[in-house]
């Protein structure tokens, strides 16, 4: 999805891998909580990623990737979620929204280096 807001710096783009990790973490918590909670979690990510539009550098490097040698993508945090992004020009490019109490390391290596 990228945005076309005329006052706004950057365009954001949630790109398909990351749009399959917001449904998958609905899935998650609807199944094994409640939907009004899946609900909740889902649009208040997806805003997180919207919010990029304004303040995309707000985010930092994910120590997995500074280890890597990696410091072109960036993240925001919602405990325990980790929304991965990168900045081309002005651009966001949000690749992934992931558990942050998973394997982080390897997550990223396998989901950035490969794209």
């Amino acid at each position: 999805m990228i945005l076309n807001v005329d006052n706004v710096k950057f365009k954001v783009n949630i790109l398909s891998s990351a749009e399959e990790d917001l449904f998958e973490i609905y899935q998650y918590v609807y199944f094994n909580d409640s939907e009004e909670k899946a609900e909740k979690l889902h649009t208040k990510l997806y805003d997180i990623c919207i919010s990029l539009q304004e303040f995309p550098n707000r985010g930092h490097v994910p120590s997995e990737l500074i280890l890597l040698g990696i410091d072109d993508f960036m993240e925001l945090n919602y405990k325990p979620y980790r929304i991965i992004y990168q900045i081309i020009e002005k651009v966001v490019f949000v690749h992934c929204v992931l558990d942050g109490r998973r394997d982080m390391q390897k997550l990223l290596q396998e989901r950035l280096i490969r794209e």
